[in-house]
Formats: C-alpha cells, structure tokens, sequence
C-alpha cells in the first residue's frame, strides 16, 4: 500500500482520542478482501476489435540451425559460435552453463 509522507499526521492526542473502536474499523477495513472474480467469465464478454479471429491459423516459419550456431549439451539452447564457453570440444556448453 502506497504512504502518502506529505499528509498531516495526527498527533498522539488524536489517536488517543480517536479510540480503541476507530482503530477496529480501520484494521477491519484493510483486511477484507475483495470479492474473487473469475477471469473466463470477464473474457467471454470481452470482443477484440475487428474481424473475427476463430479461423485463422498461427504460422511459424522454423529457420534451421546455420553453420555458425551450435546447441548446448546443457540448455539445450542454439547459441552463436561466439557464445561457446571454452572447454571440452566434445561438450559443447553455452557460457551462460558454463
């Protein structure tokens, strides 16, 4: 919860006063929570702008690995040659596992 410093702060005397039923309502208030809500409800009433997008497909065109590039033994990951950390030729280890 965000503090607001530049506000007036109340002095010992007007908490005092205040009593011990206003300090209640107060810790009472910040501990409810709010009321769940489902977020599948909320998206089915919500239409995205435009054409309709059921049909269409995701393509994605896969680029194989080039001759400059190798996986690591480690993450599995296809680094640039230049990010092979130096040791075993044999296992080849990004420099991020190394």
């Amino acid at each position: 919860m965000a503090t607001d410093y530049d506000a007036p702060r109340k002095t010992d005397d007007e908490i005092a006063a205040e009593g011990l039923d206003g300090i209640k309502e107060r810790e009472a208030a910040k501990t409810q929570t709010a009321v769940d809500v489902d977020e599948n409800e909320l998206a089915e009433g919500l239409e995205l702008p435009g054409a309709d997008l059921s049909g269409e497909s995701l393509v994605i065109h896969v680029i194989p690995m080039q001759a400059n590039e190798f996986t690591c033994s480690k993450c599995f990951l296809v680094n640039h040659s230049s990010r092979l950390a130096s040791g075993d030729a044999a296992v080849r280890v990004c420099a991020d596992c190394w």
